[in-house]
């Protein structure tokens, strides 16, 4: 048989388990957006960044470990191959797709890095990421989700305030 005092003590000990989620909850609500933009700034940049490094060579700047060898970057000899025979684009001739393929996964990474034009640049990478899932890989939703998920982030909200975009914001809303 079940006492009261029992009941009392379990219903008590439900309570502090709803306080203490509630608690996580509260705290983890306050994670700020800037920090969330600032790692997925991060990580998406590094995602395209290091494709981008694959279609090229005479460049190589790894921006995670900081090192850097610069030549003359060209096409690599095989990506003109890879967009003919294994990406298939439809509308764009291998040809066109591969160098402005590897100039925006140069570019936009680099913007959205250093948090310039984010929205934007979040913008043409999530075209992107939408084109090869749709046309060139389309059993990798799962991946291609998580950079979509990034790059909505960062339409939606933007890159924060550690960017020079904030810095330009503050620039002009300090004039007006």
């Amino acid at each position: 048989m079940t006492s009261i005092s029992t009941i009392t003590t379990a219903s008590a000990d439900a309570v502090g388990i709803v306080g203490l989620v509630h608690k996580l909850i509260g705290l983890t609500a306050r994670i700020p957006d800037s920090l969330i933009a600032f790692v997925g700034r991060f990580s998406i940049a590094a995602v395209f960044w290091k494709s981008g490094q694959t279609k090229i060579e005479g460049l190589a700047i790894d921006i995670v470990s900081g090192t850097f060898d610069i030549g003359m970057p060209r096409l690599s000899d095989s990506v003109i191959y890879l967009f003919r025979e294994e990406y298939r684009l439809p509308l764009l001739a291998p040809e066109l797709a591969a160098p402005m393929a590897a100039f925006a996964e140069h570019l936009f990474p680099l913007l959205i890095l250093i948090g310039l034009a984010t929205r934007f640049s979040a913008i043409a990478l999530l075209v992107m990421t939408m084109t090869i899932q749709l046309l060139v890989y389309p059993d990798a939703y799962p991946t291609h989700g998580v950079w979509a998920t990034v790059l909505v982030f960062l339409i939606a909200k933007g890159p924060g305030v550690l960017s020079v975009d904030h810095l330009i914001a503050r620039r002009f809303a300090a004039k007006a």
